[in-house]
């Protein structure tokens, strides 16, 4: 099975200052503000959802083929991922753009004041999917993630008209997004991933009860943060999978992305959807026990050791041997 993820490249720029941002302001003075901190440290991360997911499932072995955007000052994340099973053959280079950047100050209240470089993720619309399959020799499977706006309606209406089955996944680009595009973006997918908070957001924006929603998507996929997740079939049972116990909490950052990798690399196992939201779940607790969104390591014995405890030895029978 063949699956290409589009979604964001970027870099995370996470800085700490020391003291409070509320300190260094002044109440008569708010509407001209110029300030700058002395900050203690900088942590750099790679990050982006297009490239979270692909991380996460190069790590399980399905060399999926990421579909985005980026700057010239890409060459060392992409050898990354290179390295780490990731094809990024078809990621558009920006002549002129640098890659996205998020940049962020955390002071000692856990205030953050943070910036957006959108950059070359805004050449993204200009990527045809065709001859993304041309070149890999056709896609199963087109998951449309968080993006330029613009790339993910035309990534959705591309999918659509060369009937190529593809899974809707919005998560922070919901926000900015009206009804119309919304019903858009999900009307024919395959899958539609979202967590509870933006299950309910989508119902709200698009006017559709999750009963409509579910007459126009093949699969709804829900998030539930520490309960899990649940997966609903028109006219089928719920699916519900809990989380494998967590050895501890360090960041959620790029859990949810960590999930999708799991779910997508399970499905071209085919080897069903409680298995696909079990691996799915078993990644995410990996990644929710680590600092960064690609800075875990997976390791066979250890992964199958912890699924085998979570959810069973039959369970554990029909993944292992697809777990490279």
């Amino acid at each position: 099975m063949r699956i290409a993820v589009t979604g964001s490249i970027a870099t995370d720029h996470l800085m700490t200052f020391p003291g409070r941002f509320a300190d260094q302001l002044v109440a008569d003075q708010l509407h001209t503000v110029s300030l700058s901190f002395l900050v203690d440290n900088l942590d750099v991360r790679r990050g982006g959802v297009g490239a979270n997911i692909c991380f996460g499932m190069g790590q399980l072995g399905t060399n999926p083929v990421l579909v985005g955007a980026a700057g010239s000052d890409f060459d060392e994340y992409r050898a990354w991922l290179d390295r780490h099973g990731v094809d990024t053959a078809s990621v558009r280079i920006s002549e002129v753009l640098h890659t996205a950047r998020f940049v962020c100050t955390t002071d000692a209240d856990h205030n953050q004041i943070g910036s957006f470089y959108t950059g070359a993720m805004s050449e993204a619309r200009l990527i045809e999917l065709k001859a993304v399959a041309d070149r890999v020799g056709g896609l199963d499977l087109v998951l449309i993630g968080a993006d330029d706006p613009e790339a993910m309606l035309r990534h959705t209406e591309e999918c659509r008209s060369r009937g190529i089955p593809f899974a809707a996944d919005f998560s922070q680009q919901i926000a900015r997004m009206n009804g119309d595009e919304i019903r858009i973006l999900l009307d024919g997918a395959t899958y539609l991933f979202s967590n509870e908070y933006e299950k309910g957001l989508i119902e709200s924006k698009t006017g559709w009860t999750d009963e409509e929603i579910l007459d126009r998507v093949g699969h709804r996929v829900t998030t539930l943060g520490s309960r899990g997740v649940r997966i609903e079939s028109k006219g089928e049972p719920a699916i519900e999978v809990g989380c494998p116990e967590e050895d501890s909490k360090v960041d959620p950052t790029g859990v949810g992305d960590a999930f999708r990798a799991g779910f997508l690399s399970a499905l071209s196992w085919d080897v069903g959807l409680e298995r696909a939201a079990q691996v799915g779940c078993m990644l995410a607790t990996l990644v929710i026990e680590t600092l960064g969104t690609q800075e875990y390591t997976l390791r066979r014995a250890h992964f199958m050791d912890r699924f085998t405890k979570a959810y069973g030895h039959d369970a554990a029978a029909d993944v292992r041997e697809h777990l490279s």
